[in-house]
């Protein structure tokens, strides 16, 4: 079929895919922007509350690129048709970003009904446009599952508080649950060819460019708030702005090395490519939430730098880089077969830092974090001295 790539086709992403990412990037800020604001007042049940809140607005973003990924794993797009989902998806996405700031409140029914139209109206399209391809199945199971979940997501559209909380918890799990088991649907079966067993490499750089745009986002929530705030005017100000960058920096230098660099070679050696491509793409999903939760503690200091730092303001600036942390580790396995002893250790540390940390300044608490940052870069660089570059060894037997 004409949209479908062909053999040998280029894995780096085409000039459309990196326009898309761009509007990822908006719709990211505009989340890291309203988790900042619900966090600087309110009573505590209320600050917990957006936490939640952030949580359930960044899965459905991070999904729809996902589903946006994996379609351009198997479409070309160079081809006018794929271009035309994929223009149509970052549409999508900029109204699901403009919308995302008041999602639980006058505009929770025009963000549902956006990520369900989305969804859905892409995957029918597709099983049509597949007409008797064999992969015309897969798109017809995922529009059934996301007319399961559009119940909880539209139903919830129309509720406040925990109710809708729930509805859409509900619907979130519906959506990465019905694709984890391959959609599967009475008389259809489920699909058992996913795009990480053809495309490893296709998916293993455009999930480092997720992860650019997350770092990219951070630098740019923090950078406005300077801006906007005393900038350097303010010694404190400055020092967050700084802390900030090495923060981001240390982030992109753990990831990369070694694993974030052979995260396709890993999974197209592994037996089961698919299962293990799964657990690559959990671990970037934990890692970008861990750097969307750090950006947001750092845009906190812009605002304030002293006094009290509230448990919810803990949780994002010393919880979101231990969830980086996690989610790294978990690829350390996907590619090395092995568990990061430093990384783990480091989350370890930055949990256990809370306690004697909730009584120092906002500040204070994010500048810890590079310090555990810099210790786990530097036992990388002592473990590699001498060595020959090491070569990905993914779990299981060899395919």
């Amino acid at each position: 079929m004409g949209l479908l790539r062909g053999r040998g086709s280029d894995p780096q992403a085409s000039f459309v895919e990196l326009f898309f990412d761009l509007v990822v990037v908006f719709a990211l800020n505009r989340l890291v922007t309203t988790t900042v604001r619900g966090l600087q007042g309110g009573s505590p049940g209320h600050r917990w509350t957006t936490i939640v809140q952030a949580m359930l607005l960044i899965l459905p973003l991070v999904w729809v690129w996902t589903i946006t990924v994996y379609g351009t794993a198997r479409f070309d797009p160079r081809r006018a048709g794929a271009r035309g989902v994929i223009l149509a998806t970052a549409l999508g996405v900029l109204l699901l970003g403009a919308a995302a700031p008041q999602a639980f409140d006058s505009t929770s029914v025009v963000f549902a009904g956006l990520y369900v139209a989305l969804q859905a109206g892409r995957a029918l399209a597709l099983s049509l446009a597949l007409r008797r391809h064999p992969l015309r199945q897969l798109f017809r199971g995922a529009f059934g599952w996301f007319c399961v979940s559009a119940v909880p997501w539209l139903a919830g559209a129309f509720l406040h508080g925990w109710p809708q909380l729930v509805l859409w918890s509900s619907a979130v799990a519906i959506d990465y649950g019905s694709a984890r088991f391959g959609w599967p649907l009475p008389g259809l079966g489920r699909e058992r060819v996913t795009a990480w067993a053809t495309a490893a490499e296709h998916l293993a750089h455009r999930y480092r460019q997720l992860l650019m745009i997350a770092l990219g986002e951070g630098i740019l929530a923090v950078g406005i708030a300077f801006t906007n705030g005393p900038g350097f005017g303010s010694l404190a100000a400055t020092l967050g702005l700084l802390v900030a960058f090495l923060t981001i920096v240390l982030f992109w230098q753990l990831y990369i090395y070694k694993a974030g660099l052979f995260i396709g070679t890993a999974v197209g050696m592994a037996r089961d490519p698919a299962r293990l491509g799964r657990v690559a793409a959990t671990a970037h999903v934990l890692m970008i939430m861990g750097i969307v939760a750090t950006a947001t503690g750092q845009d906190l200091v812009q605002h304030r730098s002293g006094g009290q730092t509230y448990p919810t303001w803990l949780a994002v600036m010393l919880g979101g880089p231990a969830v980086f942390l996690g989610g790294r580790a978990l690829l350390e396995w996907v590619v090395y077969s092995r568990l990061s002893v430093p990384r783990l250790l480091g989350a370890g540390a930055l949990l256990l830092l809370s306690v004697p940390l909730a009584l120092a300044p906002p500040l204070a608490v994010v500048a810890a974090v590079p310090v555990v940052l810099i210790v786990i870069t530097v036992v990388d660089l002592q473990r590699a001295a001498g060595k020959p570059p090491e070569a990905p060894a993914p779990p299981g037997p060899p395919a």
